[in-house]
């Protein structure tokens, strides 16, 4: 859950590297660091805190280098302190490295040096040990040193590995934790993610796990474990810079929030093929065998946070329309339990970065049990989208602020994509049928492009409710994905106490929680439900709760006279497609209660946009 940058080659590396390090730290951002070659030895400036701080630091310098890496971190091991900060050094400072992830084996290893030569609490630090007294033992350069190194590391760790006797010279590393590398004609770069490398190329390489990689200013050498020479996963990256920027908003997460409707078009782009009565769903960059897909009677969906709510709607979408079966299963405890899974066992791994841990462990696990997988991710190259025998790609775009929006409503379109596909396939619905709900799929853009112009009617309920002590989010069938949804978004960035309940269950004790100046935020838009939610409403309000409700514009004059306040959404075409649309008011919410308690709402505390350890 941290950001590396490493460049090699150019001539200005401080400030690239440090530009890097801004476009990776949602990744973590409690600390940061950064060391170069400098007179024939390493520099290292590191502090605790966000990037600010190590600008700061640095500031009046004069680090002028061609090679650097740097480091913006979310802490697992120690506090965020300046000692903890990464790059961590040897005790001769002959060696620095930089570490995405968690060394499981760390003390078993520290326990082999002194314990007063370790400066941190880290687990990272020990690899600078390791590799500087193999560098000094056996007489090997730092490529070989690496080499030897890793094998001995358990757990999950992307590296980035420098010595003060090369100053030409990066050595990755990558097992379980996103690395990339890239060539220019200039230089060779390494990162994390691809973000921090997008102003200088969009053709990458994503190291696989087991690799190892020498990066100099003349190209990127690339071998496994036992030395061999081996390829990377080459790709280019369909976005630019300007995606990654933004672009006049205030925060990513408002930018990111009024990208939606072209978010969810580019999901829905050319889709249906043919023409007519034999128009079919497509879903070109699935690759994967129909007939495998013919055979399964069952279905898990594997995901984390709001991935997982999108989840519970493929749910529906896939039992309402292909009438299989479908567990949605909490991806971090899928394989530690006993899950029944096999080769007529469809498994559909959901995740924004396809580089969520336990999303991949759980993936993993079921493909052991030669189960078929299905990724539904939004970067190009990821782990997952490697992993899984087939993937469909959301098409969001780059999400920068921590708190996910765009890739969440574009998941559930991929989720409803899905669902209709598997049904076309088992043909428990007719082409014709098919083809009309992806039509309507269509209308989904504009109607989210409605709800964004209702912004300042939202910001002025957002002032009203911005100091509730209790929100309490309440939906029934597809509108509880959505109570979910919002509950975890106002938690998120606004630090309040929110939760989120399936309505009917109310009654079964978290109505005990409903008093004078509780806030209720009822999903109730036009459905099969929608009675059912009405009295759900009333019993809140008859014990002294306000209540925001979502609804169909269709259903706001019924509804405002049960509500104190009510936000409509458009009708949509079909119950499952009022999702994507009802959640987009929850989001504008949380951001604006948000900035009224002047909150960060990019990088909340103690979060990070991407979960690389378990």
């Amino acid at each position: 859950m941290c950001g590396i940058i490493g460049i090699v080659g150019r001539d200005d590396a401080v400030p690239l590297v440090l530009e890097g390090l801004r476009r990776l730290e949602y990744r973590g951002y409690d600390s940061a660091g950064i060391v170069v070659h400098a007179n024939g030895a390493l520099t290292t400036v590191r502090r605790a805190g966000k990037l600010g701080a190590l600008v700061d630091a640095l500031d009046g310098t004069t680090l002028k280098t061609t090679s650097g890496i740097g480091h913006t971190r979310w802490a697992t091991h120690g506090a965020p302190t300046d000692v903890n900060a990464h790059p961590h050094s040897d005790p001769t400072g002959q060696v620095a490295v930089v570490h995405n992830g968690i060394i499981e084996n760390y003390q078993a290893l520290r326990d082999e040096f002194a314990a007063d030569v370790f400066v941190s609490d880290t687990d990272s630090e020990v690899v600078a040990h390791l590799v500087a007294r193999v560098m000094e033992t056996q007489k090997v350069d730092l490529f070989h040193a690496v080499q030897q190194v890793v094998p001995r590391l358990q757990g999950a760790y992307s590296l980035c590995v420098v010595a003060a006797a090369e100053p030409d010279t990066i050595v990755v590393a990558k097992l379980e934790a996103p690395l990339i590398v890239a060539i220019t004609d200039s230089a060779a770069y390494c990162a994390s993610d691809v973000a921090a490398l997008i102003a200088h190329t969009r053709d990458v390489a994503a190291l696989l796990d087991g690799q190892i990689a020498k990066l100099t200013p003349d190209g990127i050498e690339v071998i496994d474990h036992a030395g061999n020479p081996s390829e990377p996963h080459n790709y280019h990256v369909s976005w630019d810079l300007a995606a990654a920027e933004k672009q006049g908003y205030a925060h990513f997460m408002r930018k990111e929030i009024f990208e939606q409707p072209t978010a969810v078009s580019d999901t829905l782009r050319d889709r249906l093929s043919g023409t007519g009565l034999a128009r079919t769903l497509h879903l070109d960059e699935l690759h994967i065998d129909e007939s495998e897909l013919a055979r399964v009677n069952k279905v898990f969906i594997l995901a984390c946070g709001t991935s997982l709510h999108a989840g519970m709607l493929g749910k529906f979408a896939i039992e309402h329309w292909a009438g299989l079966p479908v567990d949605v299963e909490v991806a971090s405890e899928f394989r530690y339990r006993d899950p029944i899974v096999d080769s007529n066992t469809l498994v559909i791994a959901i995740s924004q970065s396809g580089e969520t841990v336990d999303t991949i462990a759980a993936a993993q696990y079921a493909k052991q049990q030669q189960a078929p997988m299905i990724a539904l991710v939004n970067v190009v190259g990821s782990t997952l989208a490697r992993t899984a025998d087939g993937v469909l790609y959301t098409h969001a775009g780059p999400e920068v602020a921590v708190a996910s929006t765009k890739a969440f409503t574009t998941q559930i379109v991929g989720c409803l994509l899905l669902g209709l596909y598997l049904a076309q396939i088992r043909g428990t619905r007719y082409a014709t049928e098919i083809a009309e709900v992806v039509e309507k799929l269509g209308e989904i853009p504009q109607a989210i492009t409605d709800v964004l112009a209702t912004d300042a009617e939202i910001e002025k309920l957002a002032q009203k409710y911005h100091n509730s002590p209790y929100t309490m989010f309440i939906g029934r069938h597809a509108g509880l994905p959505i109570a979910m949804e919002g509950a975890l978004k106002l938690k998120e960035i606004s630090y309040l106490h929110a939760e989120a309940f399936p309505a009917g269950e109310m009654k079964h004790g978290p109505i005990a929680l409903i008093e004078p100046g509780s806030l209720v935020v009822a999903i109730a838009f036009d459905g099969h439900v929608f009675e059912k939610m009405i009295s759900n409403i009333q019993e809140v309000r008859a014990r002294g709760a306000a209540v925001l409700a979502i609804t169909s514009a269709s259903r706001a004059a019924e509804i405002r006279a049960h509500a104190d306040d009510v936000i409509a959404i458009p009708d949509m075409a079909f119950e499952l497609a009022a999702p994507v649309v009802a959640v987009v008011p929850l989001q504008l919410f949380s951001y604006h209660v948000a900035r009224q308690r002047g909150e960060d709402v990019d990088q909340p505390r103690n979060l990070a946009k991407t979960v690389t350890v378990e």
